[in-house]
């Protein structure tokens, strides 16, 4: 029975250990697998940092406006008698642009006109006879008076009859007419709008802390987007009142507009340029990764030698020698290969935004290469492979000289 009991006990023993060294064995191997397993080399793409130029501005939105718009109107009640003019005609100052029906302020301004003859008439009799010396002089002033009391009434008449005339104030671009022909129209009836598009202007506001960087004569960049700001233009007024409910100030800028792109009411970006700064490093947008812990880089540099070549075997007392007696030739040295790269991650200290670049105040030296694409999956001490084939465009400028 004992020795039964000892038999197993043994073939349990060795069932056991059998498991238990299988199992340090297969650990081990898993272990020394991943520590030899190479690491994989992730792409990406750099640009090397260089200090250049930063042009700062003040970025706002504003709605754009004619230089001189005007919605006009008629004077006085009338029918619609002639358009003169079609949607988007390019019109001249004093132009006709609609007339109204003036039939009864004709009739009233051609008797108007007899009368100032038939009183011109009375008038040169009058003066005829007081040089013959027969006439009165208080015929002549009663003739000369009622020639001046004819002039007036032409000129009153003829003054009701022009406000049966739209007539442009100024050169611009004409609308779509909103009267027909034959329509009825009251006093202030607004029958077209009236724009000049060769030069608009634009009203928006900064905050109150930019007040003192705002000067007369400033340029500004306008544009439809943020990226492309393709008009130029200035500052004509700076609101001198600060809205206490806002804190903004109210600016108003003159743009060129060549093509005629822009229109009235529409919203454009709106840069102020202020002057230049040198020496500023700036890296593209797209290499700047913020996080909870902060603002960070990855810059691309050779990998640390952390480990070192195993030692070599030591040389014998006396080389073995051939047969011939010659030493034997030492074999070609292997071709240096290019140190490997890693990336490391960087916190920085960020500054100003534009054009797809961001200032780096600290944490990025000039020389330096900043990776700007494929840091996604990049940890830090990651190795990675650089290939610029394909690297992000800049809108406006490249690192280290911003417009």
């Amino acid at each position: 029975m004992i020795k039964r009991f000892i038999i197993a006990f043994i073939l349990l023993v060795l069932v056991g250990g059998g498991i238990v060294g299988f199992n340090l064995f297969r650990d081990k191997a898993i272990q020394q697998y991943f520590a030899n397993m190479p690491v994989p080399q992730l792409t990406v793409s750099t640009v090397k940092v260089e200090p250049g130029t930063w042009t700062p501005g003040i970025e706002a939105i504003g709605t754009v406006s004619a230089s001189r718009g005007v919605d006009l109107t008629v004077e006085t009640t009338g029918i619609v008698k002639e358009i003169l003019f079609k949607a988007n005609d390019r019109v001249d100052q004093g132009q006709l642009l609609i007339h109204l029906d003036d039939a009864v302020e004709q009739a009233d301004l051609a008797a108007a006109k007899t009368q100032v003859t038939l009183d011109k008439q009375a008038l040169d009799r009058a003066v005829e006879l007081q040089k013959r010396g027969v006439g009165t002089d208080a015929t002549l002033d009663s003739a000369k008076a009622a020639y001046s009391s004819s002039l007036s009434q032409v000129a009153k008449l003829q003054a009701l009859a022009d406000q049966k005339l739209l007539k442009a104030p100024f050169a611009g671009t004409i609308g779509i007419p909103k009267v027909d022909d034959g329509q009825y129209v009251a006093p202030g009836t607004t029958v077209v709008t009236l724009q000049n598009l060769e030069t608009m202007r634009t009203d928006f506001t900064v905050p109150e802390q930019q007040f003192g960087e705002l000067k007369i004569g400033q340029p500004v960049a306008f544009g439809i987007t943020a990226d492309d700001l393709p008009y130029k233009g200035s500052i004509t007024g700076i609101d001198p009142k600060i809205d206490p409910v806002s804190r903004l100030v109210s600016v108003r800028a003159e743009i060129t507009n060549p093509d005629a792109r822009l229109s009235p009411g529409q919203f454009i970006q709106v840069r102020v340029v202020l002057p230049e700064d040198d020496n500023v490093i700036s890296v593209p947008q797209t290499a700047l990764t913020t996080s909870l812990y902060g603002d960070y880089v990855y810059i691309v540099g050779p990998a640390d030698k952390a480990k070192t070549a195993a030692p070599a075997a030591e040389k014998p007392a006396e080389a073995a020698k051939p047969a011939d007696g010659k030493a034997a030739e030492k074999p070609a040295a292997p071709a240096a290969e290019a140190p490997a790269l890693v990336a490391r991650q960087v916190f920085v200290k960020v500054g100003r935004h534009f054009g797809g670049l961001v200032e780096i105040k600290d944490g990025v030296k000039a020389g330096e290469e900043v990776i700007t694409a494929g840091q996604n999956r990049l940890s830090n001490g990651a190795p990675v492979k650089v290939d610029n084939t394909v690297t992000p465009a800049l809108s406006n400028a490249n690192p280290g000289a911003a417009q």
